[in-house]
């Protein structure tokens, strides 16, 4: 099944709207009543998730060794960005 929702309905009900989509419908997003973007069952496209599993893999192989995501030094004691 095919849902069209604008993009503040979409916010407010993103949670189910994602259980919509794990279950085969496909939800478009509209801004003013145009598209702009869908949201589908990424286990609906075994190839996509290959890639996605491929492409963090090899992001990762190319860090410098000792790289975190930790970003403590971009924000203060107050956890306040600096």
């Amino acid at each position: 099944m095919k849902i069209l929702v604008e993009i503040g309905e979409a916010a407010e009900r993103l949670e189910e709207l994602i259980e919509l989509a794990a279950r085969q419908d496909e939800i478009m997003i509209c801004r003013d009543g145009r598209p702009i973007a869908v949201l589908t069952s990424i286990a609906s496209r075994a190839d996509a998730i290959d890639e996605w599993t491929n492409l963090a893999a090899e992001s990762r192989a190319n860090l410098p060794p000792g790289t975190t995501s930790n970003h403590d030094d971009l924000y203060d004691e107050h956890g306040l960005p600096i």
